[in-house]
Formats: C-alpha cells, sequence, structure tokens
C-alpha cells in the first residue's frame, strides 16, 4: 500500500526501534511508497511513512533492495556531502563514506553482510540517520 509521507519533524527525531516478523507488510509499504515516488526518490526508512521500525528501502539499478536493522560494520574514506530528503524541504550538509560494510536481514529474515559503494552507500547512510532521528 502506499504510505503518506512524514514531514512532521517531532516524529522523524524519535528513534526507531529493531523491526520484527510481525512488520514485513512494513516492508512491502515502503517498496509500494518509494515506487511511487521514484521519480524524486531513491530511498525510504520506515518513519517517513509513520513506522519507527529500524527498515529502509532503496534504489539499486532497478530493484528496489530492502534491509532490516541494518548495522553498519566498518566506514571508510569520509566525504561531505550535500542531501535532500522527501520528508523536508531543501537541502543539507553531512559528512559520508564512500565505502560501508553493512550486516542486515532480508525481507525474509536472512542475515547478510555486504559491501557498498559511492551513492548507493550514501544512501543507505541516510536512510540509517532516519532510525537514529537525524534530520538531513
Amino acid at each position: 500500500m502506499i504510505r503518506k509521507i512524514v514531514k512532521d519533524i517531532s516524529f522523524l527525531e524519535q528513534k526507531s526501534e529493531c523491526a520484527t516478523k510481525e512488520d514485513v507488510e512494513v516492508i512491502n509499504d515502503l517498496i509500494d511508497t518509494l515506487k511511487a515516488n521514484l521519480d524524486h526518490c531513491v530511498g525510504m526508512a520506515a518513519n517517513m511513512i509513520g513506522v519507527k521500525k529500524r527498515i529502509l528501502v532503496f534504489c539499486a539499478g532497478n530493484m528496489i533492495i530492502p534491509m532490516v536493522n541494518p548495522v553498519i560494520l566498518k566506514k571508510e574514506d569520509s566525504y561531505e556531502a550535500e542531501e535532500s530528503c522527501l520528508s523536508l524541504i531543501g537541502s543539507r550538509k553531512t559528512t559520508r563514506y564512500e565505502t560501508i560494510e553493512v550486516e542486515y536481514l532480508d525481507k525474509n529474515f536472512n542475515k547478510h553482510k555486504q559491501i557498498f559503494t559511492g551513492f548507493t552507500a550514501q544512501i543507505i547512510q541516510h536512510e540509517l540517520d532516519h532510525f537514529e532521528g537525524i534530520i538531513i
């Protein structure tokens, strides 16, 4: 189901909780909502659709990849970036890392460990900030 994008800063500043198998519908809703916003969005965290769970989705080519309870294990080569967010107006500067290693669960709650670089790594870092209530 396509959900409305949350723009309430006080809600977005709240930390997210770990997701469980009962949150599978949130994954589906995030995928549907990202698909509906692909013309101006490349990733989403669950709090952007009103759910304080550690679930994100992002575009990789023409695929949408979900991550449940992701954790960055390593990060290398910091740089300054300027980002915008569907939940906010305008753009903001932040520090990102060129290469990250992430451990996460997929949609079926199978564990993965993967290295991401470049823009994909930047998207994942932006969405992980959402889990901590960091507004970028």
